[in-house]
């Protein structure tokens, strides 16, 4: 049993997306073409972003959106501790300054009161990120950002679908990124990613950095970008393949996104009761414009690693996210964050795993996951 899988998802979207794959061939336009247009603007559409600018993939999202943002070389950059690499590589990509903050248990994302704690004199933004099933609490991230000066941007990266009162993932600052990596809820067939904004400057400057500063479609689009220093661009464009890929699956999204409510839920009712799992996904929904979207279901046990093994005994796949933390990462060594500095974030990267998790998985797969996952839990507790 994999732990992702999108077979019968292709299965009934193949007659589409052969269909866009041939208008693809017949154009001649393999990158940053008519797909890519219609893509950003059914993405508008959905999202309530009044911008939508493709790009490679999530991680160039981040990238670009922090440099169309202002950092500038040396600027502090507060991300949580406890999110997958990209989070923090974008920042030094970027030219920043990852500064790290502990993250609420509960929710797994930045903990607003570490937050203001963790505010130095060299910090000039804040980068949430919204992990596996819910936004980070922007309400309060913005009071803190408000208070000390800081710009917002999100690290939406797994969070197409999520709203808090009634604004989507990744607006509730300067802007937001979309990754559409395979195994997100809404995947491609590789890597792709966009930026969502509302600022029409923050918009045209991303625009121009994904294609080596042009800020058109040809050749001849080639004049700098004025900020406070010309800004050198990078190739990020979009593939129309993958374009054409995402918006055959665009159509089928809020279906497969309450697919995985249903399956959350079916997990969440097996496994409530079950000894020796400390965590099971809450919802943070209060109002009815407000919405939690499941891209993973992750537990948390101490017994993790040895549950991990012994579901792959039994051909059941799993991910662990993330092992290690980020400040403990050897890429950031160097800025000498000792065990116990990030209690929260230490604590999940120990005992946290995701299950099998995905529109096509099978109820009966799900019960099976289960059923082993509660015997194995028992026998542990008993020989403990």
């Amino acid at each position: 049993m994999p732990f992702f899988s999108q077979v019968a998802t292709f299965e009934q979207l193949w007659p589409t997306i052969e269909n866009a794959l041939e208008d693809v061939f017949r154009s001649g336009k393999f990158s940053h073409g008519q797909q890519v247009g219609q893509l950003e603007t059914a993405l508008t559409h959905y999202t309530g972003a009044r911008h939508v600018i493709g790009v490679n993939s999530g991680t160039d999202a981040l990238v670009l959106l922090l440099r169309a943002c202002g950092l500038r070389p040396g600027d502090g950059v507060l991300v949580p501790a406890y999110s997958f690499f990209a989070t923090a590589s974008a920042v030094v990509l970027a030219g920043g300054h990852p500064e790290f903050v502990d993250i609420d248990p509960r929710t797994h994302a930045m903990d607003p009161a570490a937050l203001d704690a963790a505010v130095t004199p060299r910090s000039r933004f804040v980068m949430p990120v919204h992990l596996f099933h819910t936004m980070a609490d922007m309400a309060a991230i913005g009071a803190v950002a408000r208070r000390h000066g800081l710009t917002v941007v999100e690290d939406s990266a797994e969070a197409i679908g999520m709203r808090r009162h009634g604004v989507h993932a990744g607006l509730h600052g300067a802007g937001g990124v979309l990754s559409f990596f395979p195994s997100k809820t809404l995947g491609a067939l590789g890597d792709a990613g966009a930026v969502l904004t509302d600022d029409p400057q923050v918009a045209d400057t991303v625009a121009a950095l994904r294609h080596h500063g042009r800020t058109g479609r040809t050749l001849n689009d080639f004049p700098a970008i004025s900020t406070e220093s010309a800004l050198p661009g990078v190739n990020s464009k979009m593939d129309d393949i993958q374009a054409a890929v995402l918006l055959a699956k665009l159509t089928v999204l809020e279906e497969q996104i309450a697919r995985r409510a249903e399956l959350a839920a079916a997990y969440t009712a097996r496994l409530r009761d079950v000894p020796g799992i400390v965590r099971l996904p809450r919802t943070t929904a209060e109002r009815p414009d407000d919405r939690d979207v499941h891209y993973v279901y992750l537990i948390e046990t101490e017994h993790r690693d040895a549950l991990v093994a012994h579901l792959d005994g039994q051909g059941i796949g799993t991910e662990v996210y993330y092992p290690l933390p980020l400040p403990h990462q050897p890429a950031f060594a160097h800025l000498g964050h000792r065990p116990g500095a990030f209690p929260h974030a230490e604590a999940a990267a120990r005992r946290a795993v995701a299950l099998p998790f995905h529109p096509d998985l099978d109820p009966g797969d799900l019960d099976r996951v289960c059923d082993t996952i509660g015997s194995f839990l028992a026998t542990t507790r008993t020989t403990a």
